[in-house]
């Protein structure tokens, strides 16, 4: 047997960084959650770089009629009420739905005092958005950035399979390896919501970036980090300070750490600098039979199996230069 393992490659735009002279269009697929307020500002913070076509609620961290509210706050704090919301899947497609309101609170943007949305929600469901877009758009040009469960993009290819050849890629937060799980012993919350729909995303054959935990728990939001954030002294920025001083409540009990992971803004930030991460193609399947280990994305890291590889799987980050950017394009807002 080899000792040889191949090397951590660092992430790099596939066209030598001419992606940056157009703008990438994106579909966010979220469960806000702070952390995905993070996420979303981020896209917002990049314009130049980034055109998001819709934000999609799902129901994950919070219902879904949370989830949505927590999307057009976001976009009203951030004057973004142009960018359309959709709503999508009430539940994961087997299971019961689990939500996790003892991480988020109970609104899941709980910290900041925020106003209640008064933009509305498109009547288009979410995931005949998703069909559509990618069905109208070229092929190859349209990035999915799922933040949450996989709820919505697993009910669009069982609708419209053809849709996963015209994905560009499809960038998640989700699953972890060496880290383990951190909803249960083996599984990351937003597989372990919905497994089965994570099962039919990995086996489309859509290109698949995967930000683990093992990636995440490395971009810790430590009091210097989030002081940071607040001194710019807009109210998006301090609101977003709030929000994670929340959020991080949790991690640090849990972790005993100065902050909490700050996972879903890795999702966008592999877009806009993707030489933050280093990662390598593996094979990644998911365990939706055991109930001990269900919704564990069994990553061969060392490919001991003749499995073909389906996903990028991350495994390091530059954290200063992640906070860096975070702080840097949340300033624009």
């Amino acid at each position: 047997m080899t000792s040889e393992h191949p090397p951590l490659e660092k992430s790099a735009h596939l066209n030598g960084g001419q992606d940056m002279a157009e703008r990438r269009k994106i579909i966010i697929d979220t469960d806000p959650g702070q952390d995905d307020a993070a996420a979303i500002m981020l896209a917002f913070g990049s314009p130049e770089e980034i055109d998001i076509l819709g934000l999609c609620a799902v129901a994950g961290n919070v219902p879904l009629k949370l989830t949505s509210r927590n999307i057009r706050i976001i976009c009203e704090l951030c004057g973004r009420t142009d960018i359309p919301v959709y709503e999508g899947a009430e539940k994961p497609l087997v299971r019961k739905p689990i939500t996790a309101e003892h991480v988020h609170g109970s609104t899941g943007l709980n910290g900041p005092v925020l106003d209640e949305p008064t933009m509305e929600a498109q009547k288009q469901h979410a995931v005949d958005f998703i069909i559509e877009t990618l069905m109208r758009e070229p092929a190859g040009t349209v990035t999915l950035c799922t933040l949450g469960a996989l709820t919505n993009v697993a009910l669009a290819l069982l609708k419209a399979p053809e849709i996963a050849d015209r994905v560009k890629e499809l960038v998640m937060m989700g699953g972890g390896f060496f880290e383990g799980g951190n909803i249960t012993p083996a599984a990351e919350f937003n597989i372990y919501v919905d497994p089965q729909a994570a099962d039919i995303v990995f086996r489309s054959g859509m290109p698949v970036v995967m930000m683990p935990l093992d990636v995440t728990h490395k971009l810790l939001t430590t009091k210097a980090r989030v002081n940071r954030i607040r001194d710019i002294g807009t109210r998006p920025a301090i609101a977003m300070a709030e929000m994670l001083e929340f959020f991080e409540r949790f991690d640090i009990e849990k972790y005993g750490s100065d902050g909490g992971p700050l996972h879903d803004p890795s999702v966008i930030a592999y877009l806009l600098k993707p030489e933050l991460f280093e990662g390598r193609e593996c094979n990644v399947e998911i365990e939706v039979i055991s109930e001990l280990t269900m919704g564990m994305t069994v990553v061969d890291w060392w490919r001991v199996t003749d499995r073909p590889a389906n996903a990028r799987v991350m495994r390091n980050v530059d954290a200063d230069g992640f906070f860096e950017l975070l702080t840097e394009r949340f300033a624009r807002l």
